[in-house]
């Protein structure tokens, strides 16, 4: 749905973790001349530092075919709508899951070939429940068109929805490629609808239209569906950039994007946060400041921090720079991308922390806004389940995603790693003869308060066994190992050390392990 590579990388899902926890570049945001800076500090932050923020998911419901975007309607009922890239829009409920019945059936009228063509996208209308309006996103049978359609439910609550209330609102030819149709829909802080498409398809931006102001293609729209104007069924806001100038689509709000596949509002600032799917270099996520008009991106002059194609670089022109990049083929494959976290249960730790993801490494991004226009902070803070596909907010603003192929609906959850503990490990093998090794560890406090009960924990890098302990209670499980303090060397005074040690079973070199942790905690 959103590569740009056929499935060719999908072979390395699930076995990329080379980011590891280690921090992850980011660059200050640039804007275009005459723009609105961007959010050049944090806002509604949490305290908690990225290098300590975890993440987690529960499996809440199954038996979703292909999912492509989540959306929850602002009326009350606590419901999911998620799409299928078949054509149909199925309901989630917390209390009774996921309904059978379709809520809308465009089977008909969607197209499915190739990988990346389907239905897309989904919103409903702000104050959903007297407003009464639902757009979707899809590509067009036959010709591939990347449709934007409403229907006005007789009530918010209407199932099923007929198809025939179908009103198509804006089409864009897409029939030389199957790949980059974008399909993100949302409404903005305005009031407005704002609509991703993807350059056309195929490679390199065959077609040049992330630099051409005269296509649709590689650009998010913004759009007045609450108007007709010129025998449209929507108007062009006045205050949109390219209004006026020659040869250029009037419905432009940003342009130079390859396939902006997920976008997404700051509940609370109003900021834009934007992953654009990346050629086969970099992925990269974009964020501007709300209101920011006419940025360019920079597809296909460059891809990410680069230049990919300078024949496309105009002269004077500076790209907006992505806040965050990775490595295409070494760190993932495509990015997915998510949202500001405001919900509630998490608010202390997450508040302001922007989460994405990758189709094939499944890990899990989190981003923050720079203080005074810095780097933008970013971590690993762990892994999703395999396949997302999109990321997205019920109406308390808690974390939802869906995979594609498992086809599952998860919640997010985030969680905090303790603080690392002042104290010193040293791990020394004293002999080895035959298959069995003897081993003495020390645990050393270097804090200015005691440590009162200990365990350290470890993985073996072969397939080593402990036994036989002394000065400590062992325990191994596969390759990991947890040593516990004995009953008359719980306590470490600050400066004071705890030596125990093992022998040990294994035929050949015996490195140290890695990885030490002291009560859950690293040793700082």
């Amino acid at each position: 749905m959103f590569r740009g590579q056929s499935l060719r990388r999908f072979g390395i899902a699930a076995t990329l973790s080379v980011l590891g926890p280690l921090a992850l570049a980011g660059t200050a945001t640039g804007a275009p001349p005459g723009a609105p800076p961007t959010p050049q500090a944090p806002v509604g932050a949490a305290d908690v530092p990225l290098e300590r923020l975890t993440v987690n998911s529960t499996q809440v419901a199954f038996g979703l075919q292909r999912p492509t975007a989540i959306f929850a309607p602002d009326d009350g009922s606590r419901r999911l709508l998620v799409t299928e890239k078949a054509g149909t829009v199925r309901v989630y409920h917390p209390e009774t899951g996921l309904a059978t019945a379709p809520l809308l059936d465009l089977t008909d009228r969607v197209s499915t070939e190739g990988n990346e063509r389907g239905l897309l996208g989904i919103v409903t209308s702000p104050n959903f429940a007297t407003s009464r309006a639902l757009y979707v996103a899809y590509t067009r049978l036959p010709d591939g068109a990347v449709t934007l359609s409403r229907f006005v439910l007789d009530r918010a609550d209407e199932t099923p929805v007929p198809p025939s209330r179908e009103q198509v609102i804006l089409t864009q030819p897409h029939a030389e490629f199957g790949n980059h149709n974008g399909g993100q829909l949302a409404f903005g802080p305005d009031g407005y609808l704002y609509w991703s498409i993807g350059d056309g398809g195929g490679a390199d931006d065959v077609l040049g239209s992330g630099q051409n102001l005269g296509t649709l293609l590689g650009k998010i729209l913004r759009l007045d569906v609450n108007r007709s104007c010129d025998g449209r069924p929507y108007c062009v806001p006045a205050g949109n950039p390219f209004v006026g100038t020659a040869g250029a689509r009037p419905e432009i709000w940003a342009y130079g994007l390859r396939n902006p596949w997920r976008f997404s509002f700051d509940r609370q600032d109003g900021s834009l946060w934007i992953a654009d799917v990346g050629q086969g270099t970099y992925e990269e996520v974009d964020h501007l400041g709300r209101g920011v008009a006419g940025a360019n991106l920079g597809w296909s002059c460059r891809e990410g921090p680069v230049v990919f194609d300078p024949d496309r670089c105009v002269a004077g022109v500076s790209p907006v720079e992505p806040v965050f990049t990775y490595r295409t083929s070494f760190d993932g494959c495509a990015v997915i991308g998510g949202h500001v976290y405001r919900g509630r249960q998490y608010a202390d730790i997450a508040a302001g922390t922007y989460l994405a993801t990758d189709y094939c490494s499944n890990q899990a991004f989190a981003i923050r806004p720079g203080a005074a226009g810095g780097a933008y902070p970013a971590r690993v803070i762990g892994e999703l389940p395999i396949q997302p596909t999109t990321l997205g907010v019920d109406a308390d603003g808690e974390l939802y995603l869906a995979n594609d192929l498992p086809g599952q609906l998860h919640k997010i959850s985030f969680g905090v790693q303790p603080p690392p503990l002042a104290c010193r490990i040293t791990y020394r093998v004293d002999s080895q003869w035959g298959t069995g090794f003897s081993t003495t560890m020390t645990l050393t406090n270097t804090g200015t308060s005691p440590i009162n009960g200990w365990a350290v924990n470890w993985t073996f890098a072969g397939s080593q066994t402990a036994g036989n302990w002394w000065n400590a209670v062992g325990e191994q499980q596969g390759a990991a190992v947890t040593a516990r303090n004995a009953a008359w060397n719980a306590t470490i005074a600050p400066g004071g050390s705890a030596t125990f040690g093992f022998l040990g079973s294994y035929r050949g070199s015996n490195p140290t392990p890695t990885g030490f942790t002291v009560n859950g905690s690293a040793c700082g």
